[in-house]
């Protein structure tokens, strides 16, 4: 394990801000006594107000001393600023390392897992990354570094949303003189000088997976307040999307009860603030959870909530890894109203990697996330599924991590924020959190190396897909009180000629689907965009804009046998493979519709030609900016056949990086009847004389 040069190992009993000691007790919300009638959560008339945003802190004063003011109503708006002009917020606070061991090894080679200097590592790796301009780091800053969100203490009554105020009372209990009843009466708790270590450590062998000091209640507090106001900075349009690099984690906190090194559930506390505190805007949440444990602590709190979508990834191994029992199994898929908002994707077996928690993506979540529609997606992210962490024992690389980021950005309007969880292996959490902050702040995610999902892997993925198809219809099958007749279904020539043109490429080229994660994208693109397997590759790229088949009839036009389809790119796809191109085939269908529901498959020419332009072109800049900016093919060569050439020029047009991208490249246009489109001058004088220099153009004898 890595030794810690930043500093001496924090002392419990007192806090060093820099300025000299000072008294934990300053930092600590202590309950004045247990009386429920007197206790905000528990009395009617009490309501969690939006707070004004606080000030970085006074090194001379404690947390406790910068109490924010109460409003007097929400006195925030929505911003009016576009969110990707916003920064990234970052959350970190040297005092949640204050939570420690009270009798470490000597040796100092056996840490606990759950090392306070694993929030340190990742802060110091974000600076030294120059995402944040901490003086200590003297490195390049980038040109929009993350904004700073300052932690506070969480107070009683945003705890007790999750937490019984019992649960509350025994770890304040850990911080302050009481004369709770938390040992046997053979062992009095002395009121007169609080919890002694001793009694700490008795208390630490009768609890599960959880150790304590007095500082412990203190770290707790900031780590739930941390993830609050990270939550409520992205709500209120202070950053678009942030992380919180906290500690102690919180997922496996139950309501009554702390467990697996979680004290108070941190996550689950922040939402449950979010939806009081912004409920026009907050109503629903995904809550997707990548620690390599089951979260029981998340799924408990919102068992019962339909605005809540709980997904969690983790080892289960049959009920046999931590926490143990069935819990974390697939059948498990929430209770009452929250019926089919809890989804659990168990892996049978340590040593998943990259592959399997791509493959869960594409086939579970992504789908129900983007059915789901959430105003705020939270990652309980826990790291301990990463490479070299020895509880999770699995295989899961920053890059991995980072592609999964990328997948939820779209989601909520990029209302996005990581919580930290677990993950033990020091360097590895740093390399992780560090790839997700990367992709937040807005850089693509690396090239993964080609790979498939193990067997396993791949099996609990269908298992998990099938059975919760009766809850979320878009993960095929059909819906629970459906009755639409699917003996007799509705299709359309144009996808039944994709598919079979899709069977033949796959034989004939390998080519692949290439998948689509964004909701405002029209699903009539599903199924169009194939690629072959090294379309990333440092090779060249050929990548095809058409329309679907043209077809010629000769006889009676009702005879299928007299109706003859050409694929008019054939010829050229098989003379790029033979020349070593890499392709991406993108057909444009004529008609786009709403693929879930069949029944409304009328076309209606003038309404469907007023939009269809705006989502070819959406199409267009999500096939550049996720499949082909960011990767590794050069040279690029686009040839667009039929109207989708105006797509092309749109790209040219729009995205500065376009005619870069294609140097040593070059667009070929063949073109029908469409119309041609002129290239714009906004943004450069060169891009007219680029497109002369670097395009053929085709035109059919016919266009008018």
């Amino acid at each position: 394990m890595e030794v810690d040069t930043s500093g001496p190992v924090p002392v419990p009993g007192t806090l060093n801000l820099g300025n000299g000691p000072v008294s934990s007790s300053q930092d600590l919300i202590i309950p004045n006594g247990s009386a429920t009638a007197s206790h905000p959560i528990l009395s009617r008339g009490n309501s969690i107000m939006p707070r004004k945003p606080l000030l970085p802190p006074d090194p001379t004063t404690s947390s406790e001393d910068e109490v924010p003011v109460e409003s007097e109503g929400p006195s925030w708006t929505m911003p009016l600023v576009r969110p990707e002009l916003l920064p990234t917020g970052l959350c970190y606070d040297v005092r949640m390392r204050y939570h420690c061991e009270l009798d470490p090894p000597k040796d100092r080679t056996d840490y606990h897992p759950e090392d306070p200097r694993r929030i340190y590592h990742i802060y110091r790796e974000l600076c030294q990354a120059g995402l944040y301009p901490d003086p200590a780091f003297n490195v390049p800053i980038i040109e929009k570094p993350l904004h700073r969100i300052y932690a506070r203490s969480a107070t009683p009554a945003e705890i007790c949303l999750i937490h019984t105020i019992d649960h509350y009372n025994f770890v304040a209990g850990t911080a302050r003189k009481t004369s709770l009843n938390l040992f046997p009466p053979t062992e009095p708790t002395d009121v007169e000088t609080g919890l002694g270590d001793e009694q700490l450590m008795h208390l630490e062998r009768t609890l599960d997976s959880i150790y304590f000091n007095n500082l412990s209640f203190t770290s707790a507090l900031l780590s739930t307040g941390g993830a609050i106001e990270t939550c409520k900075a992205v709500m209120s349009g202070e950053v678009k999307n942030a992380i919180a690099v906290i500690r102690p984690p919180g997922h496996h906190a139950e309501c009554n009860r702390p467990m697996g090194f979680c004290l108070f559930d941190n996550v689950s506390v922040a939402a449950r603030v979010c939806q009081a505190e912004f409920p026009e805007h907050c109503r629903k949440i995904l809550i997707l959870d990548w620690d390599v444990h089951h979260g029981n602590g998340i799924q408990q709190a919102f068992e019962q909530d339909p605005n809540v979508l709980y997904i969690s990834i983790h080892v289960h191994e049959n009920g046999n890894f931590y926490p143990p029992g069935p819990y974390g199994d697939h059948l498990h898929c929430g209770a009452g109203p929250g019926l089919g908002k809890n989804i659990n994707i168990p892996w049978p077996t340590k040593g998943m990697g990259d592959a399997d928690y791509l493959y869960a993506f594409q086939q579970v979540v992504m789908p129900v996330a983007y059915k789901f529609d959430p105003n705020l997606v939270i990652i309980a992210a826990g790291f301990d599924a990463a490479a070299g962490d020895q509880l999770g024992a699995c295989f899961v690389s920053p890059t991995c991590y980072a592609h999964m980021t990328h997948m939820l950005m779209p989601l909520a309007k990029g209302k996005l924020v990581v919580c930290l969880e677990g993950g033990y292996n020091l360097g590895s959490i740093a390399r992780s959190a560090l790839a997700v902050t990367r992709t937040m702040i807005g850089e693509p995610p690396d090239r993964l190396e080609e790979t498939s999902p193990t067997k396993s892997g791949a099996a609990t993925v269908d298992m998990v897909r099938a059975y919760q198809r009766r809850f979320w219809p878009c993960l095929g099958g059909r819906a629970a009180g459906s009755s639409r007749d699917f003996r007799n279904p509705s299709l359309r020539a144009e996808d039944i000629l994709r598919s079979y043109q899709k069977e033949q490429l796959l034989d004939q080229y390998d080519m692949i689907n290439l998948e689509i994660f964004r909701k405002k994208i029209s699903k009539s693109f599903r199924h169009q965009v194939l690629g072959t397997i090294n379309y990333h590759k440092a090779v060249p790229l050929m990548v095809f804009f058409h329309d679907p088949y043209h077809h010629q009839t000769r006889g009676d036009i009702n005879n299928v046998v007299n109706i003859q389809m050409y694929d008019t790119l054939g010829w050229y796809r098989e003379w790029a493979i033979k020349e070593g191109f890499a392709l991406i085939d993108v057909n444009f269908p004529n008609h786009h519709y709403d693929v879930d529901d069949l029944d409304s498959m009328t076309y209606d020419k003038e309404a469907e030609m007023a939009t269809r332009d705006k989502e070819r072109a959406e199409l267009a800049v999500y096939l550049w900016e996720n499949y082909i900016e960011p990767n590794d093919a050069s040279p690029i060569y686009f040839v667009g056949v039929g109207s989708p050439c105006k797509e092309i020029v749109h790209l040219l047009n729009n995205r500065d990086t376009f005619y870069n991208r294609l140097s040593g490249g070059g667009i070929i246009l063949f073109i029908d009847t469409s119309p041609l489109f002129p290239i714009s001058e906004q943004n450069t004088y060169y891009l007219s004389k680029w497109f002369k220099q670097n395009s053929l153009i085709f035109i059919a004898a016919s266009h008018a």
